[in-house]
């Protein structure tokens, strides 16, 4: 079983003073990826306009972009709220970025109570989150939000 605080303790020690969104993302992502088992996938979505644009993660490549209120990433930002789902397949509307993936679990990342992302884990095993994954990573979340979301324009650039 996982250690929630202590996953909670260990990001808030990496993100401290850390000025850098992004990194603190990728960070994050590298840290559920080394911590929690038979995961294939952890990583971030962050809120542009109306899609969510995949941020930093770990795993497999993943689609690029998603419609607020499509799968189960958008399906949670547009809801405002956690979706814990025991089997992908059964899930109206889920867009497999990966065929392995069997369950996930989305989190809105919030500011001021608006939603700016989700935080997104995936499973190739059916069931693989319970109510206890649900509540841990839900306090991770809130952590990374008061260390890691200054503010939504920090997490987007572009190159011209």
């Amino acid at each position: 079983m996982t250690d929630y605080n202590a996953l909670c303790r260990q990001v808030e020690g990496l993100i401290r003073n850390v000025p850098h969104p992004v990194a603190n993302l990728a960070n994050a992502a590298a840290l559920l990826w080394q911590t929690l088992p038979k995961i294939n996938w952890a990583g971030f979505y962050l809120l542009q306009g109306d899609r969510l644009v995949l941020g930093p993660f770990q795993g497999k490549p993943a689609c690029i972009e998603i419609a607020l209120g499509r799968g189960v990433c958008g399906t949670a930002a547009a809801q405002n709220r956690t979706l814990l789902v025991p089997d992908v397949h059964a899930f109206a509307g889920h867009i497999a970025c990966d065929a392995a993936s069997r369950s996930e679990v989305v989190i809105p990342l919030r500011r001021q109570g608006r939603v700016v992302g989700v935080m997104d884990i995936d499973s190739p095993l059916p069931d693989r989150f319970t109510q206890a994954d649900q509540e841990g990573l839900e306090a991770f979340a809130r952590t990374l939000e008061t260390g890691v979301i200054v503010s939504e324009e920090a997490l987007f650039w572009t190159i011209d």
